[in-house]
């Protein structure tokens, strides 16, 4: 499971970064409502991170960030998931993770759980930065996961 696991991040991270410049392509026009939700994939992604970690939340689920922002935070992100899957375990993907929600409702979920919703999540949100964009006029990101293998842009953080 960690080694899929691993494969979806790097799948993410590829997947983040063709969304990033498909909005950089757009210029001045870029739509705001795909940057906000760009921003929103990036603010989960930190909130979900720092919820395994233990970290101080490092920014709000809906931060208003500009596309050179979102390019900043998706280094960022990078490095941080890369770091923090090379140093799980299988074992520890079992482990409860306790939390609260923006609800402010307690929670326990397994480490793989929250790792595996936080991609599903950051892909569908993708997908509605996707549809903005092409509603405003312009061409997205193709970031379909078997389109990134067949390609070769998916690899397990870590590899190559």
């Amino acid at each position: 499971m960690l080694e899929q696991l691993r494969r979806l991040f790097g799948y993410d991270i590829w997947a983040n970064r063709e969304t990033l410049a498909s909005l950089e392509a757009a210029g001045p026009a870029v739509p705001a409502v795909a940057v906000k939700r760009m921003g929103h994939v990036l603010g989960t992604e930190w909130l979900w991170f720092s919820r395994l970690t233990g970290e101080e939340k490092s920014m709000v689920v809906w931060p208003p960030l500009t596309v050179a922002d979102c390019r900043r935070e998706t280094g960022r992100l990078e490095a941080a998931w890369r770091e923090h899957l090379a140093g799980l375990t299988e074992e520890a993907l079992s482990r409860a993770v306790s939390y609260v929600n923006s609800k402010g409702e307690p929670w326990k979920s397994a480490a793989g759980d929250i790792l595996m919703h936080t991609v599903m999540h950051s892909a569908y949100h993708r997908g509605q930065v996707a549809s903005d964009l092409r509603t405003a006029g312009f061409e997205p990101a193709y970031t379909d996961f078997i389109h990134g293998v067949r390609k070769g842009f998916v690899r397990a953080l870590g590899e190559g």
